[in-house]
């Protein structure tokens, strides 16, 4: 309803020349985003292309989630591997969507690789690289994951503790979730 509408100014604005505010694409792409409106979603990133809002950090994450949101994680990908500048927030849409449609050896490959980039993964990203080997069952990456949680002091955050404890309890190592249980209390 109002989305198409919406959308039906924005073309009519582009026939006549009109630029439109940054942030009525931020709108129409949280509507998109709503409605899990792929095809809509596209149309707005090809306008903001053609107006030059792009390179944006803010737009291209958002367009990160609305791709990933209609279920497009191609391209997502492929917004998240132009971007000239990425943050935290960037990363961990990626991740945090690999995860979500299965692709969690591309979610764990992320989490190192925003590393060697020179980004710092924070708790929320170490949360959802653990659910990502929880779901691969891999203990060994699990470990290393929670060696670098240990290293940056997140053993504390409450989330983290318990997606450690679930990371651990669904790879087998009963062990080494009781133990992680046994330090939060």
């Amino acid at each position: 309803g109002r989305l198409k509408e919406a959308l039906g100014i924005l073309d009519q604005m582009d026939q006549e020349g009109i630029l439109a505010e940054y942030s009525s694409y931020v709108c129409l792409l949280r509507g998109c985003i709503d409605h899990k409106a792929l095809a809509e979603g596209k149309q707005v990133h090809h306008c903001i292309m053609k107006n030059g809002f792009i390179p944006d950090i803010f737009l291209e994450n958002t367009l990160i989630i609305m791709y990933a949101s209609c279920g497009s994680v191609v391209h997502a990908w492929q917004v998240f591997d132009k971007m000239p500048k990425r943050n935290v927030v960037s990363w961990n849409v990626m991740v945090a969507r690999y995860v979500q449609f299965g692709h969690g050896k591309n979610a764990v490959d992320l989490f190192w690789q925003m590393q060697e980039e020179g980004m710092e993964p924070n708790e929320l990203t170490c949360v959802f690289v653990l659910k990502a080997c929880a779901k691969l069952t891999t203990v060994e990456q699990g470990k290393q994951v929670h060696a670098y949680i240990i290293k940056r002091g997140f053993e504390s955050d409450v989330f983290v503790g318990n997606t450690l404890v679930d990371m651990y309890a669904k790879c087998g190592s009963i062990e080494n979730a009781r133990q992680v249980f046994d330090k939060m209390s």
